[in-house]
């Protein structure tokens, strides 16, 4: 029994050694503007900038291939803190912020396709073929990508409504 503890010991502390040294020699470096323009998006992977998550988006702001107001869902807010990141000026006179949103079905119009749900990248929408869809708002993050998939047109974005949990007070303007 001891030669068998000792055995496993043994074992365990050469491929821990091992893994370590790996560790230590394939790490990845990350540069930490990328790291920071990362922490400052919304992290929902929703793909409305044009990359396939937010690592990629920050990606390309460090690598000055894609302007500030890159993220739709982050509005106003996010292309701010963007570019006092980057250090760059950015003009959002004209950047209309659509404010947050969330998909819903018209019932009536769904066929039970399936092609929203295969669409939806937070499994927001529940149905089953050939059955009528619902779409969960607590999880819709608009992303919109269930939209032009549905050949009824039974998908629409809608503005959530001002409640005590999503109302935000507009006030205090910060003195220029």
């Amino acid at each position: 029994m001891l030669i068998a503890i000792g055995s496993l010991t043994v074992i365990g502390l050469a491929l821990g050694g091992i893994l370590g040294t790996a560790a230590r020699l394939l790490a990845v470096k990350v540069d930490p503007l990328e790291s920071d323009l990362q922490a400052l998006l919304p992290g929902s992977q929703c793909g409305q900038c044009g990359y396939v998550g937010c690592a990629q988006a920050a990606k390309a702001l460090a690598q000055g291939d894609a302007a500030v107001t890159i993220c739709p869902p982050g509005g106003k807010a996010v292309a701010e803190a963007l570019a006092k990141r980057l250090g760059v000026t950015v003009d959002l006179s004209t950047h209309v912020d659509r404010g947050p949103e969330f998909a819903a079905i018209e019932e009536a119009l769904c066929i039970g396709c399936t092609r929203c749900i295969k669409e939806c990248s937070v499994d927001g929408i529940v149905g089953a073929t050939k059955q009528m869809h619902t779409i969960l708002s607590e999880a819709c993050h608009a992303c919109g990508k269930c939209i032009p998939v549905c050949p009824t047109d039974a998908i629409k974005m809608h503005p959530v409504p001002v409640t005590l949990g999503t109302w935000h007070w507009p006030k205090p303007f910060a003195a220029h």
